[in-house]
């Protein structure tokens, strides 16, 4: 399968040096992408010839689906894709992208809400016409939840997959994800002032959050495999952070650096920053500004990712 085939392809030349570009500040629009120039390489792969980017998806109110490549530079680079028909959402977790076993097919999956029901689309890339996605309801309940995410990693052994919600009763809840069923694991309290989070880090024995608060702090949440394990809190910033609804992250980088694309809703902006591996208050952050040539204009942005390509944040 092309996609495991790419696999061992990255897991060989491993994560490349981050890199930055300079480019104009005016530079000319370009015509939106298809999305099946998606399909060609990972974003690890990228880095090989290039400055590191991040493929950011946002899901919009009206049922459409808006994404577009930011590349790191001063100042940042965008190229946004061709919008299609996609389905009202109010929160989205990282899109996925897989192949068949014959490596024909290319497709994204990923979990959704809408309303109080949560659930799974599979998005369908061809090269010659626009993208198709189909959807299952997998879930009910969900109307307390704030913001969702995803961790996938089908890299090292035991592989494993969880769904982590943000519930308005200040708790955060997690669920194992094994062959499309989602089953309860518990939940965490302490969460009542988080308001935004993705999944940083995947291994086989943790995953971490990168989360910000309603005050705009930034933190890391480590959260052990093991059940009965708690989860730990480092603090990245104390402040600067409230303005952004919706955090993307991509790995950068020998060193575990990611890019970071925080969204802020009110005013269609987003706003690229560069992170070394999170070690709380020690972690360096660069920010290289606002993206231009973009409007963000989701409910909430997303990683456009693949499904051999862990997170390596922390």
């Amino acid at each position: 399968m092309r996609m495991q085939r790419l696999a061992l392809a990255m897991a060989g030349m491993g994560l490349l040096a981050a890199s930055v570009v300079s480019a104009p500040a005016n530079a000319g629009k370009t015509d939106p992408k298809p999305w099946s120039d998606l399909t060609k390489q990972s974003n690890s792969a990228k880095a090989a010839t290039e400055a590191c980017g991040i493929s950011t998806g946002y899901p919009t109110a009206a049922g459409t689906m808006e994404a577009a490549d930011v590349l790191a530079g001063k100042p940042p680079q965008g190229a946004p894709y061709e919008s299609f028909k996609f389905v009202g959402t109010r929160a989205n977790a990282t899109w996925y992208m897989a192949a068949n076993a014959a490596g024909t097919q290319f497709y994204y999956y990923g979990l959704l809400l809408q309303g109080g029901n949560l659930y799974r689309h599979t998005t369908y890339v061809y090269p010659y016409r626009p993208p198709v996605a189909t959807f299952k309801k997998v879930g009910s309940g969900w109307t307390s939840f704030k913001t969702i995410a995803t961790s996938n990693d089908s890299v090292d052994g035991p592989s494993h997959a969880y769904l982590y919600g943000l519930n308005s009763n200040g708790s955060l809840y997690r669920y194992s994800i094994v062959r499309g069923v989602i089953r309860g694991l518990g939940s965490f309290p302490g969460f009542k002032g988080f308001k935004t989070m993705t999944v940083i880090s995947e291994t086989m024995t943790y995953d971490t959050l990168l989360m910000t608060t309603t005050a705009g702090a930034l933190w890391t949440v480590r959260i052990p495999v093991a059940a009965s394990t708690k989860p730990i809190l480092k603090r990245i910033r104390s402040g600067g952070w409230q303005n952004f609804e919706s955090l993307v992250v991509e790995n950068c980088g020998t060193r575990g650096g990611v890019l970071i694309v925080g969204v802020d809703n009110n005013t269609q902006t987003g706003t690229l920053y560069a992170m070394s591996k999170a070690n709380g208050a020690a972690t360096a952050l660069t920010g290289y500004g606002k993206i231009p040539g973009v409007v963000f204009n989701g409910v909430n942005s997303v990683r456009l990712g693949y499904h051999y390509d862990p997170m390596r944040g922390e």
